[in-house]
């Protein structure tokens, strides 16, 4: 049996990283299809000394994504798929406000759409790595900026999940960001982005799932194996 279930993935931003060269892959890692993707970096860990900054960069790119249609090319943020599920969004931003986190852009609906289930892209500041906004998956445009001290404390928080997904390594040094990641327990992870490729087995651990699609590692769950004993007779030599 296979089961891909839920995510709430980290992008950790190393303290040498520039973010602002890598926008459009932070987009997609982070905020693609109106936050509902499994696999999504929707908690976004980034360094205390560099905080303020990364929040600024992550704010201006909420605020520069074009909202409508989303049949229309220049579209980056579409409807909820419900409005059950917009209520679902909205419920988690007023719980983020409630718990003390801080709105730097978006927590609205948009002004102009008669029709859709829109919510602004969503951003939260001065986030608690234990509160709700930070633990639970809430599959929309919401991200939640937590600060961390050092290395050992941004993978301590990375882990710090009953999921196990996704997640992504933001670096200016890749094979930085490669040891890095293999540090944080997840059953994917990229660094500088986060593209599934359909030759490499996806899938997650903990509560995200079990089991394993694409790749060899894919058909194993469609596999019946079969062993057979042999007795060999005795060698009367």
């Amino acid at each position: 049996m296979t089961l891909e279930l839920g995510g709430k993935s980290a992008a950790i931003i190393l303290d040498d990283a520039d973010l602002t060269a890598c926008l459009e892959p932070f987009f997609g890692a982070t905020l693609l299809n109106n936050g509902q993707i499994c696999w999504l970096s929707t908690r976004v860990l980034a360094p205390r000394n560099r905080y303020d900054a990364v929040v600024e960069t992550i704010t201006a790119l909420a605020q520069s994504l074009t909202i409508g249609d989303p049949l229309d090319q220049a579209t980056k943020v579409g409807p909820l798929v419900s409005e059950r599920q917009r209520h679902r969004v909205e419920s988690y931003i007023a719980k983020g406000k409630a718990d003390g986190a801080r709105i730097t852009t978006g927590g609205r609906r948009p002004e102009g759409f008669g029709r859709g289930w829109f919510v602004e892209p969503t951003i939260f500041a001065g986030v608690d790595p234990k509160a709700t906004i930070a633990q639970e998956e809430i599959f929309g445009p919401v991200l939640a900026v937590i600060p961390y001290a050092d290395e050992r404390e941004a993978v301590a928080i990375a882990n710090d999940s009953e999921y196990g997904l996704g997640g992504s390594v933001w670096t200016a040094d890749p094979e930085r960001g490669a040891s890095f990641a293999r540090k944080v327990r997840s059953g994917t992870i990229g660094v500088n982005g986060y593209v599934n490729d359909p030759f490499a087995p996806f899938g997650g651990i903990k509560s995200s799932g079990m089991g394993r699609e694409l790749g060899p590692e894919g058909l194993q769950p469609f596999q019946l194996l079969k062993t057979i004993y042999l007795d060999e007779p005795n060698d009367p030599a």
